[in-house]
């Protein structure tokens, strides 16, 4: 149990990736928080998953791109859960198209989401992992701002946004005893990938070393061991979780 008696926030833990580390940070004995928008259904089939693990948790209907909701929430955890050890800041979401054709509503849906969401969460926790001199912070990344993809550059620059971020308060925080990390998945199993083609899903795989995609499973033990004391002196890093695309790139 690598977590008994930590408390740990995910974002978008209601489906996905996000789901799979909501899960296992609970079988590994964590009170679990999951910030989710509006999917009920998916929200349903994760608490029962908790439920069968015995799992302390709570679930919150959060837009993690409203600031103040984000705080209130946040002071509202701390309030019935005393700490805040684990922030998994995992939430994201996509609007695709060509730079040319990208409306303005669509570039600001994906960087408030996926960015400005990862600094709302972040600021409003991070007071309380400095009062108590620990904390562990993971952000999800992606490959794609390693490369770039045609028809996402909202969402590449957010990802890439996302590193800096990382990077640069892992250099600010390390004193007050918090870690901060990123993981970085590459092509990975979800209801996110379901929608793209599956001849562009067979040219991803025909790249990955691997020839696989990722499941949601080898993200969520990347989180975990980032988050555990396996990773005490692991800091300020992005562990990219792509089968090796990142040697061969897209």
């Amino acid at each position: 149990m690598r977590f008994k008696d930590q408390v740990a926030l995910i974002t978008g833990g209601n489906r996905g990736i996000g789901a799979s580390i909501t899960v296992e940070l609970a079988k590994e004995g964590a009170s679990v928080i999951v910030f989710y928008r509006r999917n009920h259904r998916a929200a349903e089939e994760v608490r029962k998953m908790l439920e069968e693990c015995n799992a302390n948790y709570k679930f919150m209907s959060v837009d993690i791109a409203d600031y103040k909701q984000v705080a209130e929430s946040v002071e509202e955890i701390v309030k019935h859960f005393g700490k805040i050890d684990i922030l998994v800041n995992n939430a994201g979401t996509t609007r695709d198209n060509l730079f040319k054709k990208m409306s303005e509503e669509d570039w600001n849906m994906v960087i408030e989401t996926n960015l400005n969401g990862v600094f709302n969460c972040t600021q409003s926790v991070l007071p309380h992992m400095i009062n108590q001199q620990s904390g562990k912070i993971m952000n999800i990344s992606s490959v794609s701002s390693y490369f770039g993809n045609i028809g996402q550059t909202n969402y590449c620059a957010a990802k890439a946004g996302i590193i800096g971020l990382t990077r640069s308060l892992a250099v600010e925080v390390a004193k007050k005893g918090i870690r901060v990390n990123a993981v970085a998945p590459g092509a990975t199993a979800t209801d996110m990938l379901a929608k793209v083609p599956d001849k562009i899903i067979q040219r991803f795989i025909d790249r990955i070393p691997l020839r696989k995609l990722a499941e949601v499973e080898d993200i969520a033990n990347a989180v975990l061991f980032l988050a555990s004391d396996d990773a005490h002196y692991i800091n300020g890093q992005i562990l990219a979780v792509c089968g090796g695309l990142t040697l061969v790139g897209f």
